[in-house]
Parts: structure tokens; sequence; C-alpha cells
């Protein structure tokens, strides 16, 4: 965690009772900031929490999903604590979501992203990551559509797990749904980021400071 930071979780103090959507403020148990490390180099996005996170209060907790990402996590280096934890212990990684409230029956509308775009992009500036990992074919677009110069029509998050895609100012790593993920897929994520990022030098020249 950085030196500077109190808390992993909502670490920039976002609004804890935001009404921006009322549809999902009637049915959410918890308004699911992001959660991690501030100066993280490594920044991993989802579509909304999933069942697991809403109860928790932190995304990518709470339920076999979660603790599939906490094990991915964990065996980066990026974690020290258990994939049970619903509080990880975290360090070069800050996790979040495109929206920040999930309704239990249904995924998010684009007008409810498109509400909840404003906090995402202030945690990207903030952070100003050196990896995005889109989690899923939403995130996925919705993040190509941002730092990629390609159309979002030709992203597949199957045909491009594991893999890097340059952006601009950024490198994107997708990631299948983790829900749908398979252990071999699993694997292949972590000995992607283990041989092809971490073996080479994946940062970009942005004034970050040397960690």
């Amino acid at each position: 965690m950085d030196a500077h930071q109190h808390t992993l979780e909502n670490p920039f103090s976002m609004d804890e009772n935001c009404t921006n959507c009322p549809a999902l403020c009637e049915t959410r148990e918890s308004l699911v900031h992001g959660y991690g490390d501030v100066g993280a180099e490594f920044l991993f996005v989802g579509e909304m929490p999933s069942a697991g996170a809403d109860e928790a209060g932190v995304p990518f907790v709470g339920d076999a999903a979660g603790e599939r990402l906490q094990y991915i996590l964990g065996e980066l280096g990026f974690s020290r604590s258990s994939p049970e934890s619903t509080e990880p212990d975290l360090q070069n990684v800050f996790l979040t979501n495109l929206t920040r409230c999930r309704h239990p029956e249904r995924e998010p509308t684009d007008v409810e992203i498109e509400t909840c775009e404003p906090y995402l992009n202030a945690e990207v500036r903030m952070i100003n990551p050196q990896i995005i990992v889109p989690v899923g074919q939403r995130a996925l677009e919705a993040l190509a559509f941002d730092y990629t110069t390609r159309r979002v029509e030709s992203f597949d998050v199957e045909a491009e797990h594991a893999t890097t895609i340059r952006g601009r100012g950024f490198e994107l790593v997708p990631m299948v749904e983790l829900d749908r993920q398979t252990d071999e897929q699993t694997e292949a994520f972590v000995e992607h980021v283990t041989e092809n990022v971490f073996g080479r030098d994946y940062r970009q020249t942005k004034g970050r400071r040397g960690r």
C-alpha cells in the first residue's frame, strides 16, 4: 500500500451515499467504490459488484468468483491475504468496477454505466496505472473505447484473454469473466502476466515515481 495511504477501502473518499441511479439504490446492499493501493501499477476493472462484493462493500470478494481473483492476485504477489478474505491486504493493485451498485436481477444499463463513469475516470486519473485488466466483455468494450484506437466491436474477451493490447498511455490485459473462467484460463492469465508483463519493462514514460 502507498506509504501515505491510510485505508484500502474507498481511499479517495468518494460519495458513500450516491443516489444518482434510483433503481440501484433500491436494490443494493452496499455502494462499492474502489479498493486497493492508490499508487498501483495494475488496475482491475469489472462490470458491476458481485453478490458477495455487494454484501461486503469491497470489489471482487465474498464469493467463488472473488476468491478466484484473489487467488490470482496472490499468485502475482499483489495480495498478502487468503483468497477468502473480504478485506484483502493488497499492494501494487487497485480493484474497481464500471458501476458501484448491484441489481440482483440484471446487468447495469448503458445509462447506469455512463452515470458512474466519473467515479472510474477519477480513479484512473489519480492512480495512473501502467496495466489495466478489463474483467469481462462489458469492461473490455468500455475501456477499449476510451484507451485504444481499435473498433470496440473488434474485441472479444475470449480471444483476447491473457494477451496484452497496447493502448493510449496504458496496456490492457483482458480477462474472461470470473464466474465463467476455467482453471486453465486462470493459470494462462497468471502465466502471461508473470512471463510477458513482469518479464519486461512494462512501465510507460509517464513521470511515475520509482517503486
